[in-house]
């Protein structure tokens, strides 16, 4: 989340879309609803209506995959709309906090619903330097919006296709309900209003679902909704600790901090910085705006990756050996690394052995039928976790027999939540430390200690090896002892400086010469000298001036403990603030400092700054200002409307380029289908009595009971025209494979009219499997093996299906 889950009752109006928060995540909508009760609005967009939907003002239907045609929409009213009556827009935060004035390469072609020329999946190095500015060091500005090769223009000009008739033939959304949508969401645009975006699985597992959300960060930039309190493009995470572990690099493209990883090209340690974008001379300065200067914090990025490998290695690590930067592995920048990428591999024999750390792929993974027969491919596996479950059981599992199964599985008790002491961070960045209630059954022990034994017998047996293969093991700063403890990694994360043995204050105080050290930068400042672990903090007070919420001394949030990420875009260029009954930030002309939340970035307001310090509010970002027009993405630098990759349609009603040209799609059993044979869509999502793939809920008598049977959910028409009434036993079937439920007949699924046909979903929960309690098919047995052009995260979301009764 760019802001936070308190902050969300500072909205005026509040956009759900890809998420069910009102049972997913309650806390969420608990400040949703005072919000509410303060009468800002509610919209959801949901191909199902759900217990959001029904506290919603506004309830939008859409058809599954369609969100950028629905957002695409909004935008191309809010372009039109801003030549029209500026006065209802903050024009200045247009112009002088985002790229909309700068130009674009007069090269640049869109043509046919693609950005340039495709090769073996990937758009050309000539064509992806056709989407960067005309000069990629100094782009010029345009002021008045009118330069046919500004970001506005051509956004104009691209989003110009998205009319509202056309949006609605493609998301089925109701005209009427399409509308009201328009006009309550972009009333935040005004200045002194807010509007925020909430989001979860349902925007991400697409084939596209970067740039769905690529398309929220657009229209909360001209919104001016970015930076304010009550605003953002709010992330609600799946579980409680997923970002997290997506913090300490639990993805495979990197490193702690967002750091890359390196790549075989990557040399050395200088190559590495250039080729990733994060080094001081990638600094864009744009001309003609108020603010002269870009801080590009990614700039600073040797010193977060020097730090960090003197974390890793200490005293092996030195200038002379480039801190042991050639100890990490290079990946190939060819081969996919992900979930689906690793599974793929894995079922063409190319893995031996995984680990799986509380993770239940047999069920939670796409193509659930095609994973389980990859982990048989395997010489072993090993799983920690606190159930056995579908993984860990896969080898016995309904229809195998054992003993032609190969795979030796090793099995590894571990601790639950409760039974183990750390820190979370939730979805607003707030890092929360987490005391051991009880301790773990019988030999079951914490992760955390888990690994470290793990990692003390591997230096133990690497002792008896002398080839060059061995050093970064034997030479890896491994100093917890028997007994580790998660506050002694804290401080390690936090960092220190080796001058003075003391916790390093900030991340601004990291160094390049090797005389520091910190295990992830952005977490530098949790754990200090004078105040101990930040994150145990429990300050009920908001000592905020205006006291909007952000209780800043409850826990600690990373970066610095700013509660509201890119905040100095929430003033003018004086410092004054855009909403002043909700300021995030103050300046004090008098003490010449800022108060409220910790300013992203210490400096004057760019007014009162001197020439070549006026520095631009989005500080991350190479040109200082934030990117409506965003060329970093795979698959070009706005979104454009795609079907997935299995659509009830025979065409892209958008352009002539059907699915997304970029898309990751599988080879490992991984069949098509197609609409003559599975003419519904469906569409993958939790209930409220189970977590996950059950192993902990379908382990519960209390949830079993509640709920003890897998079902699928169908409109009342679809059930009549297959035969099928509530309480049925039916088969949902893909081209994949096929499961059996217990029919809900419901109107929370309505039948879509999409280009002249009639569209019907099929709701899937995928909490079940053969292990537990509570037995059932898993839903993921119909999903595909793709994933997001960028992230390769599954499309879940949308798939065909069929139905039957049993």
């Amino acid at each position: 989340m760019t802001n936070h889950y308190i902050d969300l009752r500072n909205a005026d109006c509040v956009m759900i879309i890809g998420s069910n928060a009102a049972e997913n995540h309650p806390i969420s909508f608990k400040w949703i609803t005072r919000a509410m009760e303060k009468g800002a609005k509610l919209i959801n967009v949901d191909p199902r209506f759900t217990r959001t939907s029904s506290k919603a003002d506004i309830y939008a239907p859409i058809r599954s995959g369609t969100d950028i045609a629905f957002i695409g929409g909004i935008i191309n009213y809010v372009l039109n709309d801003m030549e029209k009556n500026p006065g209802n827009y903050n024009m200045e935060y247009v112009k002088q906090y985002t790229n909309a004035a700068l130009i674009i390469n007069p090269e640049f072609t869109f043509n046919n619903g693609l950005f340039g020329e495709i090769s073996s999946g990937n758009y050309t190095a000539a064509s992806k330097n056709t989407w960067k500015y005309a000069d990629t060091k100094a782009p010029a500005a345009d002021l008045t919006l009118k330069d046919p090769n500004c970001v506005f223009q051509l956004m104009k000009k691209h989003y110009s296709r998205y009319d509202v008739d056309t949006v609605c033939n493609i998301t089925g959304t109701p005209k009427n309900v399409y509308l009201e949508v328009i006009k309550a969401y972009t009333a935040t645009g005004k200045k002194g209003k807010a509007g925020t975006i909430c989001y979860a699985m349902g925007t991400t597992q697409h084939t596209y679902g970067t740039q769905n959300i690529r398309s929220y960060a657009i229209l909360q930039l001209l919104l001016a909704n970015m930076g304010v309190a009550g605003g953002g493009i709010n992330a609600l995470r799946g579980t409680s600790n997923v970002q997290g572990s997506t913090d300490m690099c639990l993805l495979s493209h990197i490193l702690p901090g967002y750091l890359n990883v390196p790549v075989e090209s990557d040399t050395d340690l200088e190559t590495y910085l250039k080729r990733s974008d994060k080094h001081p001379d990638v600094t864009i300065t744009p001309q003609g705006l108020a603010g002269d200067t870009s801080s590009n914090w990614w700039g600073n990025a040797k010193k977060y990756t020097v730090s960090l490998l003197k974390a890793w290695y200490g005293d092996a690590a030195t200038k002379d050996n480039e801190f042991c930067f050639n100890y990490l592995p290079r990946v190939d920048s060819k081969v996919n690394y992900t979930h689906i990428g690793m599974f793929e591999a894995m079922g063409q024999g190319k893995i031996k052995g995984l680990w799986v750390w509380g993770q239940n792929p047999a069920a939670g993974g796409p193509n659930s039928n095609g994973e389980r027969e990859a982990l048989a491919k395997l010489d072993w596996l090993v799983a920690a976790d606190i159930w056995m479950n579908e993984t860990s059981e896969f080898w016995k599992r309904p229809g195998v027999n054992p003993s032609d199964i190969n795979t030796e599985v090793f099995i590894l008790p571990a601790a639950c939540s409760y039974e183990k002491e750390g820190s979370i961070s939730n979805s607003g960045r707030w890092a929360q430390w987490r005391y051991k209630a009880v301790e773990p059954p019988g030999e079951a022990m914490a992760d955390l200690e888990i690994m470290n034994l793990v990692m003390l017998k591997l230096k133990e047996l690497y002792q008896a090896e002398s080839t060059p293969q061995a050093r970064p093991i034997m030479d890896l700063d491994w100093n917890y002892g028997e007994h580790i403890t998660a506050d002694a990694v804290a401080r390690e994360v936090n960092g220190y400086d080796l001058t003075t043995g003391k916790l390093v204050a900030s991340f601004a105080a990291l160094k390049d010469d090797g005389t520091t050290t910190s295990g992830n930068w952005l977490y530098c400042n949790q754990y200090s000298e004078e105040e101990g672990n930040k994150c145990a903090r429990r300050g009920m007070v908001d000592s905020h001036p205006r006291q909007i919420g952000l209780y800043s001394n409850w826990s600690w949030c990373w970066p610095l403990n700013r509660r509201i990420i890119y905040n100095r875009a929430s003033v003018d260029l004086n410092g004054i603030p855009w909403d002043g009954e909700r300021p995030v930030i103050l300046y004090d002309s008098a003490t010449k400092k800022w108060e409220g939340d910790v300013p992203d970035g210490g400096w004057p307001p760019i007014n009162k700054a001197e020439t070549g310090a006026k520095y631009l509010p989005f500080i991350m970002k190479p040109e200082g200002v934030a990117r409506l027009w965003g060329y970093g993405r795979v698959e070009g630098p706005l979104p454009e409307a795609y079907e997935p990759w299995e659509s009830p349609l025979d065409k892209n009603l958008m352009s002539g380029t059907k699915t997304n040209p970029c898309a990751f799609i599988g080879t490992y059993m991984n069949e098509r289908g197609t609409p003559d044979k599975y003419p519904c869509v469906g569409t993958t999502y939790r209930c409220t009595e189970h977590w996950q793939t059950g192993i902990m809920t379908r382990n519960l008598p209390w949830l079993v009971e509640l709920m003890p049977n897998m079902y699928v959910e169908m409109d009342e028409e679809l059930a009549a025209d297959k035969g099928i009434k509530g309480g049925d036993n039916v088969v949902v079937s893909s081209a994949r494979g096929e499961i059996s439920a217990v029919a809900v007949v419901t109107r929370r699924f309505r039948p879509l009219r999409v280009d002249g046909q009639t569209i019907h979903h099929i709701g899937v929960i995928w909490h079940f499997g053969y292990s537990g309690m509570a037995k059932g098919d898993s839903g993921n047995i119909l999903t595909p093996h793709v994933g997001d052009a960028n992230t390769t995260i599954p499309e879940y979301k949308t798939f065909l299906c069929n139905v039957r009764r049993a």
